[in-house]
């Protein structure tokens, strides 16, 4: 097809600080998938000056300007490159991404999956291995000389001596030698032949030995603390020691999307901010759609994501990608294996939170601000446990620019708790006309919708109602995910604010960072970070945190909180327990509520049948994606989710070439956020000033 046709043109490539930026003749072989580059076009008939194998590399767009690229191959090469504009920059990383994705999972397909073998390990430098096992004449583990080191053995010393943690420390450093080399040799074996760099043992080795050397850090790390608090005296009982990791403080995290704690983002890259740029002065010219929930039905899909299925399958695809990744690699423009995908869209992931929508609505029946804060993180520490489809950690799928998802809930109102004095709300609200009849007699009704409003940065919006009782939510989200060794962090940048109309409130929150832990063995998802959810008008916050399992000691999943009066720093409310299992709320007046997230009723959301939804809206979108993973068949849903993402370069080729400026449906540009095309608040306030002029 064309868009894996061989392309070639000039363009500048970074030799050093002294001979600085050259023009070179590139020239993209897919067949082969390689790049190669020679000094001019005439020379092309020689040997190329360079060679790179693109199976396994990853090309990323540079944050310096629009012109600039890296092509990070799986050896470890890297060639720094310069187009003449973005367009042309644009049109080689895609067509690079293209043939890359094409020659890695063709490896993950020819070469078979890890079986399941038992290691030994002999006591004095045994080379017993796989490798050995498999191929008897040349193994992976006996090409390399590794040598051992034999602490020696003693009486323990109670507290420890500087010196000895000095030699700790030169034994880490020939250690960490030891492996750069080893991983060297493993990157300097040919592509192809009996042995060769993607090897599945020697991918095994490279990804264990990185995890080891990064986990003797941290342990020597906690050595050097023991040590200094031995100084001073004995640790506290029941002091633990957390792993040591990029720890990000939400606290004063973003205001509005607008970048505070992270030095990379104060200059924005100028990708972005010629994307806001176009977009600000956007209006919608998608005429918005109104969704009828009469035509929505009670969903029937239980995907749970249980099953490792594939995942253990293709364990030499994520060896080999997990090889050639660097800790704080930007994973945005990374793309991942298929088989790794959840069946659903991040925007429905978005939508699951608002699973317990009677705890939603019970916000604003609280009687007073104090009981409406606590019920408002009462409602916010639920809403994570179902947005996970199991135990297992799978990524849902990356939305496309312009998808879009819809759904609501019906919520009898007897299922609603309410508080005392709550039937007559303080302040009088009057909704236009066309909102009054939308409730059922005996039911709420609360309404959702998400779009994908930017692409680079992928950035979400999403917004929910409940026109009866007067509340809504808007919210926008750009997920940040970094490469950590053998987890993968993903931060949730943006800002949510609740509207409670009857009392003029309104309340601003944050969301956790997500963590997927253990990528090659059994995944799971823990949270962390602290968040903060603060109303302006009655002076209440609440400040949580979500407690990452420390390095030894300590639980899994805890989370801790407590709600003040911030004039009078009065706490009239603290929580602790486990965000996806049993939660205790102390109140002021003494009183103790338990709260078990695994018995909580569950309101399944409807949703449009598939032939009633637009091309755009997610299921409709990503319905043979997902079909297939349904099927098990990992390659048809590679395929389709290929020519998704192709497509979406195609659009985007287009609008850069036609300098069309994208325009969202749903959700218009505020400063460094996104607000919905027609929130409630404004609704009302329009209806308010039409009665205040009609009397």
């Amino acid at each position: 097809s064309d868009h894996m046709e061989n392309i070639y043109g000039y363009l500048m490539k970074y030799t050093n600080l002294v001979t600085g930026w050259q023009y070179r003749f590139f020239v993209l072989n897919n067949d082969a998938g390689l790049l190669e580059y020679f000094v001019n076009e005439q020379s092309r008939h020689l040997k190329p000056r360079g060679t790179l194998q693109l199976a396994g590399a990853v090309i990323s767009p540079s944050d310096e300007d629009s012109h600039t690229f890296t092509v990070n191959a799986a050896s470890g090469e890297q060639y720094k490159l310069r187009a003449t504009d973005a367009k042309e920059r644009q049109h080689w990383v895609s067509r690079l991404q293209i043939c890359t994705q094409h020659h890695t999972e063709a490896i993950g397909k020819n070469n078979p999956p890890l079986k399941s073998r038992s290691f030994s390990l002999a006591s004095q430098g045994s080379a017993n291995s796989p490798g050995v096992q498999r191929r008897p004449s040349q193994n992976a583990v006996s090409f390399f000389s590794v040598g051992h080191h034999r602490l020696p053995t003693g009486k323990r010393v109670p507290i420890m001596q500087p010196d000895h943690l000095v030699d700790v420390r030169e034994m880490m450093s020939q250690a960490e030698g030891q492996q750069r080399d080893l991983i060297r040799s493993i990157e300097c074996l040919p592509a192809s032949g009996h042995l060769t760099s993607l090897d599945q043992d020697l991918l095994m080795l490279k990804a264990t030995s990185m995890a080891t050397m990064n986990c003797l850090n941290d342990c020597f790390h906690i050595l050097q603390l023991q040590h200094a608090s031995q100084q001073k005296g004995s640790l506290p009982a029941g002091t633990t020691i957390s792993w040591l990791e990029p720890k990000i403080s939400l606290a004063n995290h973003f205001k509005n999307g607008a970048a505070q704690n992270f030095p990379a983002e104060i200059n924005k890259p100028a990708s972005v901010r010629e994307e806001q740029s176009i977009a600000e002065p956007c209006q919608l010219t998608r005429e918005p759609e109104e969704i009828n929930p009469d035509e929505e039905l009670e969903d029937v899909c239980d995907d749970k994501e249980d099953d490792l299925g594939a995942v253990e399958e293709q364990r030499s695809v994520i060896l080999h990608l997990l090889s050639q990744l660097k800790l704080g690699m930007d994973l945005t423009r990374v793309v991942l294996p298929t088989f790794i995908l959840e069946k659903r869209s991040l925007l429905e992931m978005y939508a699951d939170f608002m699973s317990h929508p009677d705890l939603f609505i019970a916000i604003t029946n609280g009687s007073s601000p104090e009981e409406r804060m606590i019920h408002f993180v009462e409602y916010y520490l639920t809403s994570f446990h179902e947005g996970r489809k199991g135990a297992i950690a799978k990524k849902p799928y990356n939305p496309i620019i312009g998808e879009t998802f819809h759904c609501s809930w019906r919520i009898p109102k007897s299922d609603v708790a309410t508080d005392a004095g709550t039937n007559s709300p303080s302040e009088q609200v009057t909704l236009p006309r066309d909102l009054e009849g939308q409730a059922e007699p005996d039911c709420y009704t609360v309404k959702f919708v998400a779009e994908q409003v930017s692409h680079h940065p992928p950035v979400s919006g999403f917004y929910a109602e409940c026109v009866e009782r007067k509340m809504c939510v808007n919210a926008h989200v750009w997920t940040k995910s970094k490469f950590l060794g053998m987890s993968i962090g993903v931060t949730m940048v943006g800002e949510g604010v609740l509207h409670l109309l009857e009392h003029g409130e309104e309340y601003t929150f944050s969301l956790p960072c997500a963590y997927a832990r253990s990528i090659l063995t059994v995944p799971w998802v823990e949270l962390g970070g602290k968040v903060n959810i603060n109303c302006a008008k009655t002076g209440y916050s609440a400040s949580i945190n979500f407690h990452t399992k420390p390095f030894y000691g300590g639980k899994l999943h805890r989370v801790t909180g407590e709600v003040k009066q911030n004039v009078t720093n009065t706490v009239v409310c603290r929580v602790q327990g486990e965000w996806n299992s049993v939660l205790e709320f102390t109140y002021s007046s003494g009183e103790t509520k338990y709260v078990d997230l695994t018995k909580l009723s569950v309101t399944r959301k409807r949703v449009r049948p598939l032939e009633k939804q637009g091309p755009f809206e997610s299921r409709r979108l990503w319905q043979h994606v997902t079909e297939s993973l349904r099927d098990g068949d990992i390659d048809k849903a590679t395929e389709h989710k290929r020519a998704l993402e192709e497509r979406q370069r195609n659009e985007e080729r287009l609008r850069a070439e036609t300098e069309t400026p994208w325009c969202t449906k749903y959700f218009l540009k505020d400063g460094d956020g996104w607000v919905y095309h027609k929130p409630l608040w404004k609704t009302v306030s329009a209806a308010q000033t039409q009665q205040t002029d009609n009397n």
